[in-house]
């Protein structure tokens, strides 16, 4: 049951205490692959994810709207790039979530297609369970699958397979050797443990790391099934799970 889609007396119909928040950001991945990536990737697989975790357990699901812009400002170089500070996506995270709990949806995950956003949504969950009624916690798609034979990158060939799949009229196929050649081959510059970086423009001379010219949209296919699996599991033992909270403090 999707939010946007839905009229309000329809859905306050609907006997769900369980939703899903796609999350991502509006952020440059390289010459190839739009700004919309990882927005675009979270809401397909919280859409899949739900109808999947509908049929096998013959429960409904509320899907939210996206949140499309993250925590960026580590691409703040490349045009087009938007980006909230850690504080301000907490906040806004926290009140659509709280939002959704108002309604009686007091169990969600919040599907997160961006890199950046990981450490915020894991407080800000946290946060949530420890100190309201809801229960919340965060699902990133590409934690949840084991691409052989690729890294996951920065548009290279995980997040390009997958939008082949997904959205190929937004892959720039005739870009994907340029992207190549100016992508770097890791995230950052590591001494110690320590990255020395902050921004992926220090590193990466056009925003891509990792070689999207690997991607196939067979390759795409099969780690969006991955994630919509993974997601459909956590779904259900979310919905099983005993949420109530310890009573020490």
């Amino acid at each position: 049951m999707h939010l946007a889609d839905a009229t309000w007396t329809d859905i306050d119909d609907a006997d769900a205490d369980l939703a899903v928040l796609p999350v991502g950001s509006t952020e440059q991945h390289g010459p190839h692959a739009p700004l919309g990536t990882d927005y675009l990737t979270a809401e397909a697989i919280a859409d899949a994810g739900a109808d999947a975790h509908e049929t096998a357990a013959d429960q409904p699901v509320v899907v939210a709207p996206p949140i499309p812009v993250g925590v960026a400002e580590e691409h703040r170089q490349f045009t087009g790039t938007l980006w909230v500070s850690e504080d301000t996506f907490r906040a806004y995270v926290r009140e659509t979530v709280e939002s959704l709990a108002s309604h009686g949806w007091t169990r969600v995950v919040v599907v997160n297609g961006h890199g950046g956003n990981v450490a915020a949504l894991r407080e800000l969950c946290g946060d949530v369970t420890r100190h309201t009624d809801a229960y919340a916690v965060p699902f990133t798609w590409f934690d949840a699958v084991d691409p052989e034979d690729v890294s996951m990158g920065h548009g290279g060939p995980v997040e390009t397979s997958v939008l082949q799949h997904l959205h190929p009229d937004l892959v720039h196929e005739d870009r994907l050797d340029e992207a190549g050649d100016g992508a770097a081959d890791g995230w950052g510059d590591w001494q110690s443990g320590v990255n020395l970086t902050y921004d992926s423009a220090e590193f990466s001379e056009n925003g891509a790391v990792g070689d999207p010219g690997e991607a196939s949209e067979e390759l795409g296919e099969q780690l969006f099934d991955a994630a919509v699996d993974a997601l459909a599991d956590l779904l259900a033992r979310v919905a099983d799970r005993d949420v109530d909270q310890p009573n020490h403090k």
